[in-house]
């Protein structure tokens, strides 16, 4: 069994590698969101603004999804998940402020 997985990768490798073509054009080559060029020199210097930003958002975002449950179940829940909830919100907030304080959100 582990040969004729490790042959079908190979040959899935191999066919990847005929039947593709590497062309390169203009649409290609050009920066993608971050702004940096698709080929250069790997130890340049660049900014990192934008994976803290990306970052950040990424946080931020998923510790919105727990506001969906949470709301959906607010007639079901006790005062502890109540203010369980109340605590997390705090925190996101300290944590929303800290992130504007130490100037993460600013370009």
């Amino acid at each position: 069994m582990f040969f004729v997985a490790l042959g079908l990768a190979l040959v899935i490798i191999a066919l990847c590698y005929i039947i593709s073509v590497g062309s390169n054009y203009n649409e290609k080559l050009s920066s993608y969101e971050c702004g940096f060029n698709a080929y250069e020199d790997s130890r340049g210097i660049f900014d990192v603004k934008f994976y803290l930003v990306a970052i950040l958002f990424l946080i931020f975002d998923l510790e919105a999804l727990f506001f969906f449950p949470w709301s959906v179940c607010l007639g079901f829940i006790t005062s502890d998940g109540f203010f369980c909830m109340i605590d997390f919100i705090f925190e996101l907030l300290v944590g929303y402020y800290y992130a504007w304080e130490v100037g993460s959100l600013n370009w």
